[in-house]
């Protein structure tokens, strides 16, 4: 199965760049690219990506607000593809808000071309893109300069998980992966994902990245503390 991409990026050299790698890849369709927001959200409209590469910093429209109109379509229009953040710095203020939103993830620019095929196909597959590595870093960061969080709507979700569940979650927000969860509760790596599916469904969000936002937003971890 070809995976359709599309590069929103306001430096000619960086979507070319970006799109002769990509197209090199025979299970992957560069099928289009745009030099902002506006013109981003306009083309993916148009031609239904299945991931749409975002930078964070753009004339006219940046990718925050980009990302949004996506994600959140309006009425009539049913395409929501998979957005991947591109940012110059690994922690940013329009990175978190935008997994907030949604997006599916985030990827330095620099990084290896490797790392951005690899992201390519990560996010297509409906998996986020956050790293355990940089997870407490990226969220926690800004979670403590944020009010504290309102429990009362969030703790009823967090009702309906089970003890398993909620333990899955927590250490989901501590950045650990799924084989490190597997051998902190001593599971197998299977059955912790199929826990993770069932606190996604349940706590109705749409991949890991925004479930570690909601677990220090709803008060289950608390921003800095240990792993």
């Amino acid at each position: 199965m070809t995976t359709r991409v599309i590069i929103v990026d306001d430096q000619a050299m960086v979507r070319a760049g970006f799109a002769a790698l990509l197209a090199a890849q025979s299970d992957i369709d560069v099928v289009g690219d745009a030099p902002d927001g506006v013109q981003g959200v306009e083309l993916s409209r148009r031609t239904h990506p299945d991931v749409v590469l975002m930078d964070v910093r753009m004339p006219e429209m940046d990718g925050l607000e980009a990302a949004r109109q996506l994600l959140a379509p309006p009425p009539g229009v049913t395409h929501r593809p998979k957005v991947l953040m591109l940012t110059t710095f690994d922690v940013d203020d329009y990175v978190y808000e935008a997994l907030r939103a949604g997006a599916s993830g985030f990827l330095l620019k620099d990084a290896p071309p490797a790392d951005l095929i690899s992201a390519v196909r990560v996010v297509a597959a409906g998996e986020a893109l956050l790293a355990p590595s940089v997870t407490r870093r990226l969220i926690a960061d800004f979670a403590r300069q944020r009010p504290a969080p309102r429990k009362d709507r969030a703790s009823l979700r967090l009702n309906g998980l089970t003890p398993r569940e909620t333990e899955v979650l927590e250490l989901i927000a501590r950045g650990l992966s799924n084989q490190e969860i597997a051998e902190a509760l001593i599971l197998a790596e299977q059955t912790v994902k199929t826990h993770i599916g069932r606190v996604l469904a349940k706590l109705e969000l749409r991949d890991r990245a925004q479930a570690v936002i909601f677990a220090y937003e709803s008060g289950l971890v608390a921003p800095g503390s240990g792993s």
